[in-house]
């Protein structure tokens, strides 16, 4: 069974975005994976398919309105086990662990917030998994839900070449990845480690994990248990 992805959104136009090139694309094509943009608007009621309306309270902006966003997840996920998520900066942050559970399962359901936000009644009412991808501001969810799609769909098997290469990577160890080389020997004066060309396969694990755990303790100690020893 493919990897299933439903995207309710205001602007469907903007899928599959960048999924439909490289490897991402091809495995669309091959049907490893499918993805369905949803227009909110369709399901609002009135002749002027209003979606959204003024914040209780006064305030500036606009709010999604519950009971049309309501009816657009009922319709593309009632009796539907896949995980319905909203992108939102004050969800939890994706992570890699994330980002596997979701791959390892048969889909996802994703809302695509607008203007202020969403009505916190369909939030609750319909057990939306708020996810944020970063501590800044989109001007909308969709973005964001091309980027988790993305860290996604990468991992599905049989989508990259090298199924080593989704596990030897930044996150996967707990650690930022090692730095990388390849030819020529020289560039611009600087040589490749020594170590990397020595054919010893001992000393290169460990200089990967060590320069591994250099990079992760100055760039991102918070992922580390125990601060590296300087």
């Amino acid at each position: 069974m493919s990897f299933r992805a439903t995207v309710l959104t205001l602007y469907p136009e903007m899928f599959p975005g960048h999924l439909g090139a490289s490897l991402s694309g091809r495995a669309l094509e091959r049907g490893q994976w499918s993805i369905d943009a949803v227009q909110i608007r369709d399901f609002a009621e009135d002749k002027h398919r209003t979606v959204d309306d003024t914040p209780a309270g006064g305030g500036a902006g606009m709010v999604l309105k519950p009971d049309v966003l309501a009816r657009a997840i009922d319709a593309v996920s009632k009796d539907d086990d896949r995980p319905r998520l909203l992108m939102s900066p004050r969800g939890r942050p994706l992570t890699q662990k994330r980002v596997r559970e979701l791959a390892d399962g048969p889909g996802v359901v994703i809302v695509c917030g607008r203007f202020e936000g969403v009505d916190q009644r369909v939030i609750d009412g319909r057990a939306l998994e708020e996810v944020s991808i970063g501590d800044y501001i989109l001007s909308g969810g969709e973005p964001a839900a091309l980027t988790l799609l993305d860290a996604v769909v990468r991992i599905l098997p049989g989508v990259m070449g090298n199924e080593l290469s989704g596990v030897h990577e930044s996150f996967e160890g707990g650690l930022l990845e090692h730095p990388h080389y390849t030819r020529p020997q020289v560039f611009e004066g600087r040589e490749i480690p020594a170590v990397l060309t020595s054919g010893n396969h001992g000393a290169i694990a460990k200089w990967r994990e060590t320069e591994a755990r250099r990079l992760t303790d100055e760039r991102r100690p918070d992922l580390l248990p125990h601060p590296v020893k300087k």
